[in-house]
């Protein structure tokens, strides 16, 4: 098959089944465009400007599970929104099949957003579907978000960086694709290399990461700070150590989605619940000489 004289391959081809409401004519030329927007983590005021313009254009809108609400609100009312709802285990839409109503639409409308939660490149698959859609001779362009691994951990007063801490961070997914191009994580090498360690989707593989972690040589009482839906008005944290965080979720129900941040500088996390109600004053009396 053959979109603007590129070869879509048999590999192609195996990945993305035929979707049966529609048959486009692959023969000629896709009509519109494929923009893979990050959303960000979650609060719309951290949505770039050109993600929510191109939403408010957007001929249809192709989002995922942990996109939320607001975001969502800001699309052209009348563009076509479909929930691809990926979540660790649930899956609205397989990937493949995703990619290829992604393809399908690109010979039916002129804007179609590709709109995932944070970064689209940064554990978002967005390489993927970028690959797929090229193959396939869709024009593709990457609106990058900020990705839920730093703005997480910032929301928390945590920040993943301090001349005091850390001069290193390293972001490692807690969810690997079965089958992949290697083994899994070498937690080993990365309990060694990295001052901070950002986990994205490991609540649920704590149990089995943080054993490999303290085997490696990191210190057991080094703090863990759990964060879910970061930078949301219900984003919740948890903080505990290495030798207890396990049980502490359990005990606590705590679950994802949230980031995971390992290293000294989780300890900073404190100064942000610290409330300071007699810089208020100083702080209301230079905002209104400054607006005089």
């Amino acid at each position: 098959m053959r979109g603007m004289g590129v070869l879509f391959t048999d590999n192609h081809l195996n990945r993305m089944p035929a979707i049966d409401t529609y048959a486009p004519d692959f023969s000629s030329a896709p009509l519109g465009k494929v923009y893979l927007v990050g959303a960000g983590p979650g609060d719309p005021g951290l949505l770039t400007l050109k993600g929510r313009d191109l939403l408010e254009a957007a001929d249809a809108v192709v989002y995922d599970a942990l996109v939320s609400e607001p975001i969502l609100e800001m699309a052209n009312p009348a563009a076509r929104k479909i929930d691809a709802g990926k979540r660790s285990g649930r899956h609205s839409l397989p990937q493949a099949e995703t990619t290829r109503l992604l393809i399908e639409l690109a010979w039916q409308a002129k804007t179609i957003v590709r709109l995932k939660g944070g970064d689209p490149f940064v554990f978002g698959r967005g390489g993927e579907e970028m690959e797929d859609l090229i193959a396939a001779g869709v024009p593709v362009e990457v609106v990058p978000g900020i990705t839920s691994g730093i703005a997480a951990p910032a929301c928390a007063g945590i920040p993943l960086t301090h001349r005091d801490h850390s001069s290193s961070a390293i972001f490692v997914t807690g969810h690997e694709k079965s089958g992949k191009y290697r083994p899994g994580v070498d937690w080993q090498a990365i309990a060694k290399a990295g001052e901070t360690i950002v986990i994205y989707m490991g609540v649920q593989t704590l149990p089995q990461v943080i054993p490999q972690l303290i085997e490696a040589g990191k210190d057991p009482k080094t703090p863990i700070a759990l964060v879910r839906w970061g930078t949301r008005p219900d984003s919740e944290t948890l903080v505990a150590t290495l030798e207890t965080v396990v049980d502490r979720v359990r005990e606590s129900g705590f679950s994802a989605p949230a980031i995971a941040t390992i290293g000294s500088v989780v300890d900073l996390h404190r100064l942000s619940a610290q409330a300071v109600p007699e810089r208020e004053p100083l702080l209301q009396a230079l905002l209104a000489t400054a607006q005089s």
